[in-house]
């Protein structure tokens, strides 16, 4: 069974509340491929490869504002912190983990009382 690769590529650009698509670079007007150019020069840019229906569909819903269906690594970490910080605190068990933050200023000033009172 022979294998068949298509390649395309999609073009989005949007100033202000207006979206435009195109099919290829020289595709785009000339005005708006000097903007494009500039910021796809940036830090701020990046290349996104879509691999199947699933990945362009993912795009299309990140630009609607959708939250998004997939997984992450970013986002399973960030729901255990949730999780960790959600449980109830044990009070005892953080007194005995500070016992020194607890216990030093009250030896400190009880020497200096010692050290002032004493004839």
């Amino acid at each position: 069974m022979s294998r068949v690769t298509l390649k395309s590529s999609t073009i989005f650009i949007s100033v202000g509340n207006k979206t435009e698509v195109f099919r290829s670079v020289n595709d785009v007007p000339p005005p708006l491929r000097k903007k494009l150019e500039q910021s796809t020069n940036s830090i701020n840019s990046a290349t996104i490869l879509i691999a199947d229906r699933k990945g362009k569909e993912e795009i299309v819903r990140a630009i609607r504002g959708l939250p998004s269906s997939l997984r992450s690594r970013l986002s399973t970490s960030l729901r255990q912190e949730a999780k960790r910080e959600s449980k109830v605190p044990n009070r005892w068990a953080d007194l005995w983990q500070d016992w020194a933050e607890i216990l030093l200023p009250a030896v400190i000033g009880l020497a200096v009382w010692l050290l002032f009172t004493a004839k």
